[in-house]
């Protein structure tokens, strides 16, 4: 029998949908994956004949999401809002939780959110591997992220030198350092040493081996990543197979006329979408281009008849056919972007989105438009912008070949299986 891998994870969909992905071709290779994340996503680990376990907080302990999605997503207190009341208030939970599931494992995958399983590894002696989704994870001063909340991102620090970056990431280290008090006294607890390292900065890597999930084309490999640090390519997963009528109603209007401009905001953004789904309908409208709206949540009753909504479908099967994806830059809806091989206007709210859409940007198949500052002004003049160059249409093209190319999933499961 192939090994017992246990893969922890917290999140959004787009934090469940690449161990989905990396299970599924661990599964293909005759190991024994098992998932390890909150109740909420239980049925669409299971549906696709993966072993599920829970690891809290829950349903139970999170209690209203939209009012999380609120908070979270917030662009300057968002992340100690995440780490002081969703995550370290249950990390006694957490670990026991993980550490039932760990009973049979013969390794430990992470997630960059799943701290306990740092804590197992040393406990059991069981060998771990770290993952991470998105490039701003890595804090490279060499080819440093896009920070939101800094003027500009903080890109023009870079006139002055690596050492500003480095001192930066020092700042933000000890801002961040109070916050994982709880995890620490959980080390000591459960009879660990004491260690300076922090679970959101070095600590959360694998001195073993560290999956980056995502490709070389869209963060190139940097002296300063951490080490045994292997870029796999996106671990793509999209969900189970669509419903025949549904399938059937977006085919319905694919035929209809030309391609649409397909709006989403992820699974998460969506929760908190304000008007942006009323302003992408009048952008489409000035643009006199028909629409598609996957909102997350149950469409509006009256819209144009060149727009069709739908609450949920599978990027895989709407993206293709657009004209223009818009989306939020979440890294699971950026991968199956690029797949597509489609222009796009990301528009990040925060955390890696906004590091993610200068990425977009940066390779010349996107242009990018802050959530916070959109207006059906600028969504128009972007959109156009990206309607009417052949030139963004012919470099999708070649990414989406590159992409379309690569299984990170295979990949990273060849490197666990060994």
């Amino acid at each position: 029998m192939g090994k017992r891998i246990v893969l922890a994870t917290f999140g959004s969909l787009g934090d469940l949908h690449p161990y989905l992905a990396v299970a599924l071709e661990l599964k293909r290779a005759g190991h024994r994956p098992l998932i390890a994340t909150t109740d909420i996503f239980r049925e669409a680990v299971e549906s696709e004949g993966i072993e599920f376990a829970l690891m809290r907080p829950g349903s139970a302990e999170l209690g209203d999401i939209a009012q999380i999605v609120h908070r979270i997503f917030h662009p300057v207190r968002g992340p100690e809002f995440l780490m002081r009341e969703l995550l370290m208030p249950w990390v006694r939970m957490s670990y026991a939780d993980l550490d039932r599931a760990c009973a049979d494992a013969e390794l430990i995958v992470t997630h960059p959110l799943a701290f306990a399983g740092r804590l197992i590894s040393e406990k059991r002696s069981l060998p771990w591997v770290s993952t991470v989704l998105a490039p701003l994870s890595l804090m490279s001063a060499i080819e440093p992220p896009y920070f939101p909340a800094l003027p500009g991102g903080g890109l023009w620090l870079r006139r002055l030198g690596m050492g500003t970056y480095r001192m930066l990431f020092s700042i933000m280290r000890h801002i961040a350092g109070s916050w994982e008090k709880p995890l620490h006294e959980l080390r000591s607890e459960i009879g660990l040493p004491p260690t300076k390292q922090l679970a959101l900065f070095e600590g959360q890597y694998s001195p073993r081996l560290n999956l980056a999930l995502f490709p070389s084309l869209f963060a190139e490999p940097q002296a300063d990543w951490p080490a045994n640090t292997i870029a796999c390519g996106f671990a793509r997963y999209d969900g189970s197979t669509v419903a025949p009528d549904l399938k059937a109603e977006l085919d319905a209007f694919l035929a209809q006329g030309e391609p649409p401009i397909v709006f989403t905001l992820g699974s998460s953004v969506a929760m908190d979408a304000g008007d942006f789904f009323a302003k992408a309908t009048a952008a489409a409208t000035r643009l006199n281009r028909r629409a598609i709206l996957v909102t997350g949540q149950d469409p509006q009753s009256s819209m144009p008849a060149t727009v069709k909504a739908f609450r949920y479908l599978p990027y895989s099967e709407v993206f293709p056919h657009a004209a223009v994806n818009v989306h939020q830059g979440g890294i699971g809806t950026l991968a199956q972007a690029l797949a597509a091989g489609r222009p796009q206007l990301v528009m990040p709210a925060a955390f890696d989105q906004p590091d993610n859409a200068r990425r977009a940007v940066r390779l010349e198949v996107a242009r990018t438009l802050p959530l916070q500052r959109a207006s059906v002004e600028a969504m128009t003049e972007n959109l156009a912008a990206l309607l009417t160059s052949h030139d963004y249409q012919a470099r999708a093209d070649k990414a989406g070949e590159t992409i379309r190319s690569q299984n990170g999933a295979r990949g990273a499961a060849e490197l666990l299986g060994v």
